[in-house]
């Protein structure tokens, strides 16, 4: 599978199944409430165990921490609150060794204000940074189209920012610039060629210390005014080319949401997200979602085929459990529908991508202060439950003193008793992992063809594909029977819950609360 004529994803992707973690919820290892690399190298085997071949990590980087990490102040260090930038390269090391992967998110549009780079650009004289952020002529002209900070500095300006006021923007041109506007650069300037230079440089650091590629926080904004995306995927063109020639094996995924424009720029994967209108949220968290027995997952598929169709086959697109931006998955679907959810994201094209704590059903926990920028977020950031010892097993710290307040419900769900119980959702996980593992058709390159998908109707089903294999899954997580067309001949159940399906001449119908996989033939009468 080619993502631009000639070039290829690499092949783990086949099989990858991704594991996201945020690393100051995830373990910690000495003692002070937040998460760390070492605390991240004690449960690889837990991962791995999960059957997920590959990690995607949240920013690690130096930071203030006014919105996660995601503002960052040195590209180049890790945050003293993870460990060095020694132990995350142990960290690479050990992944390795398990046959796994990991990527690392990249922040390419803003940084901190407490960056050296935004310092120096700050200044009146010109110098090498002036350039690099995106500033007016003048204290009084904002940026049209955007927000800005101003009267922070010497030089007479407002400087764009992206989303935080504490997050100006990195200069990658305009798409057009405005004559009248000699502070908007084209992306060939040579403002935003140093940019582009500056973040090739992030990345050939990483991945010389040994990490497999990264995530692209927000991969479509970094051009201003670019309504198509067509200055931004000439930026990630140029960098893929360095990629191919320095680093061919680096694998990207895009947060952008729009696989038909970040494929083409060379990226392997893209999701489908909740800040386009891809109907993800159908699926999983609106007010009456498809997986939560009613609602409805027309809309989305349209737009799933549609992505589909013009990407042109181009690289992966990826469908993930949820993360750090998103509620639980948890919060809107419970108990056996979560099971369902779940056989459907291991079911369809594309790298599935399991954000951590899913695989238990970790609940978004409500009405916590915002943490570290996180507002409406934080909620979903809550440190991981591994077992019922003092805060679930997640660190020796005093309660008070843990990055974010653990789910403090004494029924909430740990990885300990998952793992001992053979219906657990964690287990239903893992197998279905297997069994997709096992199966060319289910994995990330098989194609699929819907067979029922109707407005406000179950079930969902479709076909997976790949050369001589042919598989079915029938999704019904409505409280009712439900019945679907099938010309073609069940030969094998791979996976179900919810009881059992039953088949007449040209129909299965299957129970409330269900999902089953089969491997089946086309045109052969049942």
């Amino acid at each position: 599978m080619e993502y631009e004529k000639g070039r290829k994803c690499p092949e783990w992707l086949e099989k990858a199944v991704f594991y996201q973690i945020y690393p100051q919820s995830f373990k910690d290892s000495n003692g002070d409430g937040i998460g760390d690399f070492g605390g991240i190298m004690e449960k690889l085997d837990y991962i791995r165990e999960l059957g997920c071949t590959a990690l995607w990590l949240n920013p690690c980087f130096m930071s203030p921490f006014m919105d996660g990490g995601y503002d960052i102040s040195d590209y180049f260090r890790t945050a003293p609150r993870y460990g060095t930038n020694e132990d995350l390269k142990r960290l690479f090391e050990e992944v390795h060794r398990r046959g796994m992967h990991i990527l690392l998110d990249l922040v390419p549009g803003h940084t901190s204000v407490e960056h050296p780079w935004f310092k120096e650009s700050c200044r009146a004289e010109k110098n090498a940074f002036t350039d690099r952020y995106v500033w007016t002529d003048s204290i009084w002209e904002e940026p049209e189209g955007g927000s800005c900070i101003r009267g922070i500095s010497e030089r007479d300006g407002s400087c764009v920012v992206n989303y935080f006021s504490h997050q100006p923007a990195l200069n990658y041109g305009y798409y057009k610039p405005d004559p009248a506007k000699p502070w908007q650069q084209p992306t060939d300037g040579e403002g935003p060629e140093a940019t582009v230079r500056a973040m090739m440089e992030v990345m050939r650091f990483w991945l010389k210390l040994g990490c497999d590629g990264f995530r692209a926080d927000m991969a479509g904004s970094l051009v201003k005014c670019d309504r198509e995306g067509l200055g931004t995927i000439g930026v990630w063109q140029k960098i893929r080319r360095f990629l191919d020639e320095e680093f061919p094996e680096a694998v990207m995924v895009s947060e952008w949401g729009e696989p038909d424009k970040s494929l083409l720029g060379g990226f392997h994967m893209d999701f489908l997200l909740h800040f386009v209108p891809s109907h993800y949220n159908d699926l999983f968290r609106c007010e009456h979602p498809f997986f939560g027995g009613q609602g409805d997952a027309k809309a989305f598929v349209e737009k799933y085929e549609e992505s589909r169709a013009k990407s042109g086959g181009r690289g992966l697109i990826c469908i993930p459990s949820g993360n750090h931006d998103m509620d639980r998955l948890a919060r809107r679907i419970q108990g056996d529908r979560l099971v369902i959810a779940f056989a459907f994201l291991l079911s369809m094209p594309g790298a599935p991508f399991i954000y951590y704590g899913d695989e238990i059903g970790m609940r978004y926990v409500e009405g916590l202060t915002s943490v570290e920028g996180g507002y409406g977020r934080t909620g979903s950031r809550t440190p991981m439950q591994w077992d019922d010892s003092l805060n679930a097993g997640f660190s020796a710290a005093p309660p008070d003193q843990l990055y974010i307040p653990l789910d403090e419900k004494p029924d909430r769900p740990t990885a300990a008793a998952q793992m001992k119980d053979e219906h657990s959702l964690r287990s239903q996980i893992k197998q279905m992992i297997q069994i997709r593992q096992s199966h060319p058709a289910l994995q990330s390159r098989g194609d699929i063809t819907f067979l029922h998908v109707e407005k406000d109707a179950y079930p969902l089903a479709y076909l997976r594909q790949k050369g001589e294999e042919t598989i079915l899954a029938v999704l019904n997580p409505s409280d009712h029977p439900a019945s679907v067309p099938f010309h073609g001949k069940l030969l094998e159940p791979l996976y179900s819950t919810g009881g059992e399906a039953e088949t007449e001449k040209g129909t299965i119908t299957v129970p409330a609360r269900s999902a089953f996989w089969y491997k089946a033939k086309i045109g052969i009468s049942m």
